[in-house]
């Protein structure tokens, strides 16, 4: 059977950068003949060497076509529920975690917490995942209370007793503190170095006057909400700048400005997967496809029927991280199978096509998708997903355009107010009354739900029910199925779920084009060029 095989992240990352410059951009727009970049054209800036590659700790999914639930099995005793609606989709492509969240990323997180606010007692607690998860009325698991979260034995474990709420705002925290990183690092912001008064002693001055009054935030940086521009901050052609140069009011060296959205730098927030694609990259059936032709389907992240290695150096050991009988956790002594009677460590057994590890077993996963028996016999055919909620930036200043605030230094979100864009009259009418107003763009969430006046209080699916996937260390092998599902209330944690994170992927969808037919557009000829 022939296979796509897995390039290093290294390669990966030179193949994106290349794919995303496929053709060669001209600094000209070929529609007015204006250079870009030029503060006497009126300072429009394109950036021309944009080049994509993931944030830390993703790998690149490429998307593509795939059969909802086409992975699920008659099982004996299982509920139709427990899969979704088969239904063929197609995923974009997207990043994804290599693992799970570990107990080290976490603590990691609530380190940043106490350092950063340390007096916010009830911000710290909240954060806390439930320890208490591994109590069990029958069950001795009191050491697991008290060290599986903190004790370096299980630094490298999965973290668990965290709900789907907290996983939320754990994205929301990498995404600042990931893209702070970028900007200070590469000195489009005052350095750590500086900030912190261990750089060079002649920028401490500036630091000092840079330092920030609360957390970083992406949303608020992109604003123009911080005035803080490194050695490399980016240059401003706009016509207030170029005045301001002119009448020598400018920055030395010309006018800066803080980098925008449009120079690609930032990266795209962090976020939990979709039901759709957590489920395509747990299959990896880019291992099993050549020229569109799928070779086998799986029922299981790996090749095969069984649950163990068929290969020669490991046959017979098994490929994830679960329950084989009721009462059978990791195998005989002397010949421990699976290694783990709990949780093993995010980087056990073999990665799945996509270089995925764990996408069966160990700890199951929370996705972002609101739970419901049909998802996909009512969603679109295209990034499928159960859980929008449309929502706004409150802004406090109309004329600046300055966001509003919370404690934490988050923009204050307010609902959406309109399914399309408003006219300008509309926009000035709706920002009276928007405290007024209530989002009623969302998902279908309710959609028939509204038959039944007692839906959510008489059943156990209602609007806080959230999907979680892969089975665990306490599941049997039917649960390892990428197509089974299950849900919990999104402010519930149990000590058999957990979570890893993704990221959109902006552009082309092709990642691996080295070797592939292509066609290769005309070049734009530069406007004032002679005709020969």
């Amino acid at each position: 059977m022939e296979k796509t095989y897995l390039y290093s992240f290294a390669f990966l990352l030179s193949v994106s950068s290349l794919i995303s410059c496929t053709s060669k951009k001209s600094a000209t727009s070929e529609k007015t003949g204006l250079a870009y970049n030029r503060p006497e054209n009126g300072g429009f800036q394109v950036n021309n060497k944009f080049k994509r590659g993931p944030g830390p700790g993703l790998v690149e999914i490429e998307g593509g076509v795939f059969v909802m639930s086409g992975s699920a099995t008659d099982v004996p005793g299982q509920e139709l529920k427990d899969y979704n609606h088969k239904r063929e989709t197609t995923v974009s492509s997207f990043y994804m975690d290599e693992t799970e969240v570990s107990n080290t990323n976490w603590l990691e997180y609530l380190n940043w917490i106490r350092k950063t606010d340390p007096t916010n007692y009830e911000y710290y607690y909240d954060e806390l995942p439930d320890t208490l998860v591994w109590r069990r009325p029958l069950s001795y698991n009191e050491p697991y209370v008290d060290n599986y979260l903190r004790h370096p034995a299980y630094q490298d474990y999965p973290v668990v007793g965290v709900s789907w709420e907290q996983a939320q705002r754990y994205c929301v925290w990498r995404t600042n503190i990931v893209n702070e990183s970028l900007l200070r690092e590469q000195n489009y912001m005052t350095s750590y170095k500086d900030l912190n008064g261990t750089g060079n002693k002649k920028g401490n001055a500036a630091a000092t006057a840079a330092k920030p009054t609360g957390p970083f935030n992406t949303d608020l940086y992109l604003n123009g909400q911080y005035d803080d521009k490194g050695t490399k901050a980016m240059k401003d052609f706009s016509p207030a700048a170029t005045a301001a140069n002119a009448s020598g009011k400018g920055a030395k060296g010309g006018a800066t400005r803080n980098v925008r959205l449009e120079d690609g730098i930032v990266k795209q927030p962090y976020r939990l997967p979709t039901e759709a694609e957590w489920e395509y990259a747990a299959l990896g059936l880019i291992g099993n496809t050549n020229y569109e032709n799928i070779s086998n389907n799986k029922i299981y992240p790996w090749d095969g029927l069984g649950i163990s290695s068929a290969k020669n150096k490991t046959r017979g050991l098994i490929l994830a991280n679960f329950k084989r009988t009721k009462g059978d956790y990791m195998g005989v002594g002397g010949t421990l199978n699976d290694k783990g009677s709990i949780t093993v460590p995010v980087r056990s057994y073999v990665p799945n096509d996509f270089g995925l590890y764990n996408m069966a077993g160990n700890v199951n996963e929370w996705v972002a998708d609101v739970y419901r028996s049909n998802t996909f016999a009512d969603a679109d055919a295209l990034n499928p997903y159960r859980g929008n909620y449309y929502q706004n930036k409150k802004v406090a200043d109309p004329l600046t355009g300055r966001l509003e605030k919370d404690a934490y230094n988050r923009p204050i979100m307010t609902a959406a107010v309109s399914g399309k864009k408003q006219t300008w009259a509309e926009k000035q009418a709706a920002a009276a009354k928007a405290d007024t107003l209530k989002n009623s763009y969302a998902d279908q969430r309710g959609f028939r739900d509204e038959e039944n006046k007692l839906y959510g209080e008489i059943t156990l699916v209602n609007n806080k029910s959230r999907v979680y996937k892969g089975g665990s260390w306490d599941d049997q092998a039917l649960w390892l199925n990428p197509a089974t599902r299950r849900f919990l209330q999104q402010d519930e944690s149990t000590a058999d779920i957990g979570f890893r994170c993704a990221m959109t992927m902006l552009g082309a969808s092709e990642i691996h084009s080295v070797g592939k037919p292509q066609f290769k557009p005309k070049q734009q000829k530069p406007f004032n060029a002679k005709k020969k």
